[in-house]
C-alpha cells in the first residue's frame, strides 16, 4: 500500500532515527510538539514503533485531552500600559482554536507541557471558576472596574460548547453588574446573547471581533479551529444589531503575508456594524518563534525568509521586541507605514468613534443578602 510522502523540516535536534517528522494535523496549527518550553531540559518528540497505519498520514489526527485546573481565586490583576483592562479571569489555560502565532503559547511552558501541540490539545479548565469569582465580588474591599474575559485564550474556544464555564460566569457578572469586555475569534459568543444584549443596553459589555486575514486558506492553516473570516464577520453584524458595541480587531498582522489585509479587513468589519478598529502587528515571544518558523516554512516556503525579515525589520532586527509600548506596534519604517495606513482606514471607514468606558457604579457587590433590597 502506497502513500504519499510527508513533507518534512528543518529538525537539527532531531537525531532518533524513529522520530517523525513535523507535518500538518488536521485542525491543529503547531506542526510538532518537540519544543518542551523554558523550564524543561529535555525535548519531547513523537515516535514510531512500526505499526502506524499508512493510510492518510499527512491527515493524522490528534485529539483534545481535558485536565482540571483548581484555582482559589479567578481574577487576575496586571500593571501593563500595553492592556486595556487591569484584571482579567480566563477560564481555560490552553486553547483549541489552535493560532500559530498565540502569545499564549508559551505559558504551558510553565506547566512542562509544550508551546507546541500540547498548548492545543491538552486544555485545561477550571469548573469551580463560577463560585470562586463568587466569592472574590462578595468580597467586602473588592472595588469593580472593567475585566477582560478569556484575554489570555479565547473565552469561546470549542471546548466552550459543553463546559459552559464562560457562560456562567457571565451570569455571575450579570448578577452582581460588573462590567466585562470580551476579545474573540469564535461565533459561540452569540450563544449567549440573552445575557450580553441586556448587559450591553446597561453599559456593562462590549466586544471585539479579532480578524487576522479574509483569506480562507491563510485562515485554516493559521488558526484551524477558529471561526472562518467571514464567519466572524457575520458575528459582527449580529452583536451589531443587538444593540452590542463591537469592534474589530486586524490583529495580528504579519508582515509580506496577512499585513496588506489590513484596509479590507476593517472596511468588512466597520460594513458589519463595528464602531472602533485597532491592529497589532504579530509577536513572536520566547518558544513561539520557532514554532511559527517551522510552520510558515512548511506552508509558506516561498515566502518564509522574505516574511521573517519583514517581522525583524518592524521588531528591531529580532523576531519580537518585549519592550512595553513598543511591544504592541513595532518600531521602525515598518511600522510607520503599518500606522499610517491604520490612521487613514480608521478615519476613512468611521472607526474612529470616542471611547465610551463601561460603566462601573451599577456593581452589586458586598453581602449578597443585601442585594435583595
Amino acid at each position: 500500500m502506497s502513500s504519499k510522502p510527508l513533507p518534512t523540516l528543518r529538525t537539527e535536534r532531531i537525531t532518533d532515527e524513529n522520530a517523525l517528522p513535523d507535518r500538518v494535523r488536521k485542525g491543529r496549527g503547531a506542526v510538532s510538539n518537540r519544543l518542551s518550553g523554558r523550564f524543561d531540559a529535555p525535548d519531547r518528540y513523537d515516535t514510531t514503533d512500526g505499526w502506524d497505519c499508512e493510510d492518510h498520514p499527512d491527515i493524522e489526527r490528534v485529539k483534545t485531552i481535558l485536565g482540571v485546573d483548581a484555582v482559589r481565586k479567578v481574577i487576575s490583576y496586571n500593571e501593563s500600559p500595553d492592556v486595556g483592562s487591569s484584571r482579567s479571569i480566563n477560564p481555560y489555560k490552553g486553547c483549541e482554536h489552535g493560532c500559530i502565532y498565540c502569545f499564549a503559547r508559551p505559558t504551558h511552558a510553565y506547566l512542562d507541557l509544550s508551546p507546541g501541540l500540547d498548548f492545543e490539545t491538552r486544555i485545561f479548565r477550571k469548573p469551580d471558576a463560577p463560585e470562586r469569582l463568587r466569592e472574590e465580588l462578595s468580597h467586602p474591599k473588592y472595588r469593580a472596574a472593567p475585566l477582560a474575559l478569556g484575554i489570555n485564550t479565547d473565552a469561546y474556544q470549542p471546548i466552550e460548547r459543553s463546559e459552559r464555564l464562560t457562560r456562567r460566569l457571565l451570569e455571575v457578572l450579570w448578577e452582581f453588574r460588573h462590567p466585562v469586555h470580551i476579545v474573540t475569534k469564535s461565533a459561540l459568543i452569540l450563544r449567549d446573547l440573552d445575557i450580553l444584549a441586556p448587559m450591553a443596553a446597561a453599559n456593562l459589555f462590549s466586544a471585539t471581533l479579532s480578524v487576522t486575514t479574509l483569506d480562507r486558506h491563510i485562515a485554516r492553516v493559521m488558526e484551524p479551529r477558529a471561526a472562518t473570516p467571514m464567519k466572524r464577520i457575520e458575528t459582527i453584524r449580529a452583536l451589531s444589531t443587538a444593540g452590542i458595541r463591537v469592534n474589530v480587531l486586524a490583529a495580528p498582522l504579519i508582515p509580506g503575508l496577512t499585513c496588506h489585509e489590513m484596509e479590507n479587513i476593517l472596511k468588512a468589519g466597520a460594513e458589519a456594524g463595528a464602531i472602533r478598529g485597532g491592529y497589532i502587528p504579530v509577536r513572536l515571544p520566547h518558544e513561539i518563534k520557532l514554532l511559527f518558523e517551522d510552520w510558515l516554512r512548511l506552508n509558506f516556503p516561498d515566502r518564509a525568509d522574505r516574511v521573517l525579515n519583514r517581522i525583524r525589520a518592524l521588531r528591531g532586527g529580532k523576531l519580537n521586541d518585549p519592550n512595553f509600548k513598543t511591544r504592541m506596534t513595532g518600531t521602525g519604517l515598518e511600522a510607520d507605514l503599518l500606522k499610517q495606513r491604520y490612521d487613514l482606514a480608521v478615519r476613512r471607514y468611521g472607526l474612529d468613534a470616542p471611547r465610551t468606558p463601561l460603566d462601573s457604579t451599577q456593581f452589586r457587590g458586598g453581602d449578597p443578602q443585601m442585594r435583595l433590597f
